[in-house]
């Protein structure tokens, strides 16, 4: 698996709301992109958890805005005013990573936006496969784009990675946080999609994804070899989609206390 990669030729804005200090930026090839910097608070981490989970979700045919390699030349900090600003991106000179940007999308709302109940289902186990603890009312990370869902801002998945523990002991736990899921309402058909979704997720697309990590954002905060960290990712992911899943069980029991 391939990402692009553009070079950012200028920074347009922040995006304060983003606890790490997200930005849209431009790219070489013109675009607009939302930069997720690697010198921010959450460091690499952070990064990779966004890379693994949003081309997991892509494999499994959810909606997510490209995802690219994006290299930060550190003197684009001389034209910022904003001295936070200019140290972040001193911070990241270098690569980090981006989403494409959607102009005029607008923040899930979930007492207008209802997605069909497949979607949410499958936006559900995404979430509980990959342990992402931010996708609640409070901060849905999902966007609104000519009438259809996207996905944004897996920062937060794969929570339990920093450090250097063995993440396959931990891949055939449940997730109990699933319980506060934006869209576990509307989750009616998690039987179904789970079928459909683990066969997409096929172990030669895992290692793609995995294999995908640069080895400096492996390094950056580890002891262990980039292919060693690697190869737990790909231990961890393997580990949660081999049956029976006992997040899948988890969803079942939030949604039986929901309903």
């Amino acid at each position: 698996m391939l990402l692009r990669t553009v070079t950012a030729c200028r920074y347009v804005a922040p995006l304060r709301e983003g606890g790490s200090l997200p930005a849209v930026v431009e790219g070489d090839d013109d675009g607009l992109y939302v930069c997720k910097f690697r010198g921010a608070g959450q460091g690499p981490d952070a990064l990779i958890a966004e890379l693994v989970a949003g081309e997991v979700a892509r494999a499994a045919g959810l909606p997510v805005p490209e995802i690219v390699f994006v290299e930060l030349p550190g003197d684009l900090a001389r034209t910022e005013p904003d001295a936070e600003i200019q140290d972040l991106i001193r911070a990241s000179a270098g690569l980090n990573l981006a989403l494409d940007y959607l102009p005029g999308s607008t923040m899930f709302d979930p007492l207008v936006d209802t997605p069909d109940e497949r979607l949410a289902s499958a936006v559900v186990w995404l979430d509980a496969l990959v342990a992402n603890v931010d996708r609640t009312a409070r901060n849905p990370n999902l966007l609104m784009w000519h009438r259809r869902l996207w996905l944004i801002d897996h920062g937060a998945a794969l929570y339990f990675h920093h450090g250097d523990e063995d993440y396959a002991a931990r891949s055939r736990a449940p997730f109990p946080l699933i319980r506060e899921h934006v869209l576990l309402p509307r989750a009616t058909r998690v039987a179904q999609v789970d079928v459909e979704l683990a066969a997409a997720l096929t172990a030669e697309r895992l290692q793609a994804i995995v294999a995908a990590v640069p080895d400096a954002w492996l390094s950056a905060r580890s002891t262990l070899a980039p292919d060693d960290r690697r190869a737990r990712y790909l231990a961890y992911l393997t580990g949660r989609l081999t049956p029976p899943r006992p997040f899948v069980e988890e969803i079942d029991r939030a949604r039986a206390v929901h309903v």
